[in-house]
């Protein structure tokens, strides 16, 4: 499994599109292995994957309603199903990587057809995934280190009409210099989210959350604040297309380390993201690595609304049908002082 590396600043393996590089000032800001066979092992808990085809929880592990029946999925996260399963997209090589161009700029091309039934979600998709890295200067002269990631799906099988699809990354960021989070000062730019029941699926209301303020800073100590939520930039889920590129790029949040120096930020078209500060990371000493545990590293998934499919009112950024695409578009930038 070859690694595809993009200058100095950014590597990718087929293994689900994974991001293993992300350098800035000579600093990898994500969590990896050095290896490609590393992330095969049960040790890796999605460092840098592409998830699909539905990220984070589906309820019950089962879509209630899809083609005029019930699916039940794999059951891999308490009674749930969990980032589409128990391999999900990340556990499977892409086709590629192929050096493509892509609105006007290199990029990096990878793509994917998931067979009707894989991980029992219905009907053959087609998945394309673009990698568009860049290091640029800014107007003030800043060299900023960029990567734009694009998705797209289409329902090309004839097995049904429609499917469910909600597709992310899942890296993990640290830009600490250190083995936790401790330090980092960060900006969300909201902090309304979805409320979630005690197997994290989630109530139906949406509020502040409690810990911090939106657009207020706030600093990420030993242990809190702990989110594992979906923050909610969009609250009309009836405006969300299905694909969301067209959209302007929303900031999501914004993050600095006085000790090293690195600042961190995320745009999406997406109408949420799950931020994850990482209070389940258990990955041993390997591959010439130190261990890495709790708070090592943080997520930032954009993404749909949590188990849209089975919630009426959030089915239709979720449901791809025949003829129609869903896609999505997301940018990580970061630069150093």
């Amino acid at each position: 499994m070859a690694t595809k590396k993009y200058s100095d600043s950014f590597s990718f393996l087929p293994q689900g599109g994974i991001i293993q590089d992300f350098k800035v000032g000579g600093t990898n800001i994500v969590l990896g292995f050095p290896s490609a066979e590393s992330y095969k092992t049960k040790h890796s808990p999605f460092f840098g994957e592409t998830i699909g085809r539905v990220a984070n929880r589906i309820s019950g592990a089962k879509i209630n309603s899809l083609n005029g029946k019930s699916y039940p999925l794999a059951v891999n996260n308490g009674p749930n199903t969990l980032h589409g399963g128990v391999n999900g997209w990340g556990k499977v090589d892409f086709e590629g990587p192929k050096d493509v161009e892509r609105n006007g700029k290199e990029a990096v091309l990878f793509t994917y057809l998931s067979k009707d039934g894989d991980e029992g979600f219905p009907g053959t998709v087609e998945f394309k995934l673009w990698y568009t890295p860049s290091v640029e200067n800014d107007k003030s002269g800043i060299e900023k280190t960029s990567l734009e990631i694009e998705y797209e799906v289409e329902l090309v099988g004839d097995e049904v009409e429609e499917t469910v699809v909600a597709v992310t990354n899942h890296s993990y960021f640290n830009i600490s210099g250190g083995p936790t989070l401790e330090g980092t000062q960060t900006t969300m730019e909201t902090n309304l989210h979805q409320v979630v029941d005690d197997d994290a699926i989630p109530t139906g209301a949406i509020e502040p959350y409690p810990e911090f303020e939106a657009k207020k800073e706030f600093t990420l100590g030993a242990e809190t604040p702990k989110p594992d939520h979906c923050f909610v930039v969009n609250t009309d889920p009836s405006s969300v297309p299905l694909d969301t590129r067209s959209q302007s790029l929303q900031k999501l949040c914004s993050f600095y380390h006085p000790y090293t120096k690195l600042h961190l930020e995320a745009l999406s078209t997406e109408p949420a993201f799950q931020f994850y500060t990482g209070k389940f990371i258990d990955v041993p000493e390997m591959d010439g690595l130190p261990a890495r545990g709790p708070r090592s590293g943080m997520c930032i998934e954009a993404s749909r609304y949590v188990d849209a499919v089975n919630i009426d009112k959030y089915r239709s950024m979720v449901l791809l049908k025949k003829g129609e695409v869903w896609g999505s578009r997301t940018v990580y930038r970061a630069w150093k002082d």
